[in-house]
């Protein structure tokens, strides 16, 4: 398949070649978690009989399908293109996940979490206040850490769906969810779905799409082009070359090996993504029902490969006994955190890994295809003529987005204490954003605050900053000369915690009585 880079235009040139004309035409050129998540998102938002929704994908590409972890939107996006939680969880090999247990990361001998429930109401003075550092930061203003720790799901069977007791997103099998939303989007949804491969690009009018060129099925037209063709990036690299902007000079990870392990009935499955640190990375721990997905992340410029395997070998043996290593298969990924300079050019949007990939920390992957999708159906440019603006708006809001992250994943790496070439260099001032560096210095003085963030949807807002920072050992800041609120009210919200967390541990089932229990009962045809 040979794709040619385009001439680059300049937007002025952009806003004359797009002319008047409704969009009706969604072609979306790619599969797996981006490209049908985004089939099903457009085609179950769209008003009827407005737009056509075709997703080509080729029939003989197989997916990467390690992503198995999401953020909490993904209930509001289930929700959205009309699946229900329980068809959900049985289809996919799902599981709870309440957030994040980083272990070993600040000296190799600590544990703490990040979870998706935000602290107890207060100004930032006041909770460091009420906290004082005594014990856990996560522990002592917010009970889901309590939840965690003992592998609870987060809600009763009776709750109505996509309702917990506290926030909670899921673990799943990636491979299994882009199946799931495939029969969905084309059997309930209306979704077009050809299995065909993509041979070129046939260009419109100025800096536009006309259609893409299939093997068998020929030439298919487009109002919107969404590539969604992974780290390929046919349509935004390969037709338009957009630049790669690299961030590994932050982000030094590159490599992954993953493996899936088997484990036995009965057995707990944690409420959380374990990431234990090592040498050069760190390793990722995801509990399903019917497996664990482990994997370490590294960069090979700090660890060769057959050090990789090792470590992971250890770690296996360490978390899994009844396992032999030996007799598992380790898959090999390489990968450069970054994205594309533009996100959206012409009558092209690219969604998924083509815009771009970080490392899996945090797992901010699937939650970008969402939010992306989110900005798509809020700003949708009905006429083509508006498909300019609607285009630098986006690329305004995931620039600053992409920049965001990349500093979050790094405030985990530039606070740790641990030796060896690999974190030295990350604490090393060269390789730490203009923006984290300020704040940092900022945050000597005070905690990370709402205002210190412009987004008012910001994917890590400043309750994940304060977790993460004092869950790092970052020191207590002094009390403001300020008050801005009454000190004592606050203390008392975080002191009633302590009998909600005994609440909710012992009314809530574990995760593995909750999900074999739905596995047992039927899934109603009706209910689909």
């Amino acid at each position: 398949m040979a794709f040619f880079a385009a001439p680059r235009h300049s937007r002025g040139d952009e806003e004359r070649a797009l002319v008047s004309g409704s969009v009706k035409r969604i072609v979306i050129v790619g599969g797996g978690t981006a490209g049908w998540l985004a089939a099903a998102r457009i085609a179950a938002a769209a008003r009827p009989d407005t737009l056509n929704v075709t997703l080509i994908e080729a029939p003989d590409i197989p997916t990467i399908g390690v992503g198995e972890g999401t953020w909490p939107t993904m209930r509001r996006t289930l929700s959205r293109i009309g699946i229900i939680e329980a068809e959900f969880l049985t289809a996919c090999d799902a599981s709870f996940k309440q957030g994040s247990r980083f272990i070993g990361w600040r000296d190799g001998r600590d544990a703490y979490h990040h979870p998706f429930t935000p602290p107890v109401e207060g100004s930032a003075g006041a909770l460091m206040a009420g906290w004082d550092g005594e014990g856990a930061f996560a522990d002592a203003v917010c009970a889901q850490p309590s939840v965690a720790e003992r592998a609870l799901a987060p809600r009763q069977p009776a709750m109505p769906d996509y309702a917990g007791a506290v926030n909670y997103a899921y673990h799943l099998d990636a491979g299994k969810f882009a199946g799931l939303l495939r029969a969905h989007a084309t059997e309930r949804l209306g979704v077009v779905h050809v299995a065909d491969h993509v041979e070129h690009v046939v260009p419109g009018e100025g800096d536009t799409i006309a259609a893409v060129a299939t093997r068998t099925n020929g030439d298919i037209a487009g109002d919107l082009f969404i590539d969604c063709t992974g780290h390929a990036a046919l349509l935004i690299g390969g037709h338009y070359g957009v630049p790669f902007v690299d961030r590994s000079d932050v982000l030094f990870n590159d490599r992954a090996l993953a493996v899936q392990v088997p484990v036995a009935p009965g057995s707990p499955i944690t409420a959380v993504t374990d990431a234990t640190a090592h040498e050069a990375g760190w390793i990722w721990d995801i509990g399903l029902p019917t497996r664990r997905g482990v994997g370490c992340v590294y960069a090979s410029a700090h660890m060769s490969d057959d050090c990789a395997a090792a470590v992971l070998t250890d770690y296996l043996r360490r978390t899994a006994p009844d396992c032999d290593p030996a007799a598992l298969s380790f898959r090999q990924l390489q990968f450069r955190s970054g994205h594309r300079e533009r996100f959206w050019v012409g009558n092209c949007l690219a969604i998924g890994l083509s815009a771009g990939f970080l490392e899996p920390l945090e797992a901010s992957a699937i939650v970008l295809i969402e939010l992306s999708l989110d900005a798509l159906v809020e700003d949708f440019p009905a006429d083509r003529a508006a498909m300019a603006g609607a285009a630098r708006r986006f690329d305004a809001r995931f620039r600053q987005r992409w920049d965001r992250i990349v500093a979050f994943l790094k405030l985990h790496y530039a606070l740790s204490e641990r030796q060896g070439p690999y974190w030295q260099a990350h604490r090393d001032p060269a390789s730490v954003p203009g923006d984290l560096a300020e704040m940092l210095t900022r945050w000597q003085h005070r905690a990370p605050m709402p205002s210190d963030f412009e987004a008012v949807d910001e994917l890590f807002p400043a309750a994940s900053h304060q977790y993460v920072l004092y869950g790092m050992g970052a020191p207590v800041p002094p009390p403001p000369a300020m008050r801005v609120e009454d000190e004592t009210a606050v203390a008392e919200r975080m002191a009633q915690l302590r009998q909600r967390a005994r609440t909710l541990t012992a009314s809530l089932p574990t995760n593995r009585t909750y999900l074999d229990n739905l596995a047992a009962r039927p899934l109603l045809k009706e209910a689909r």
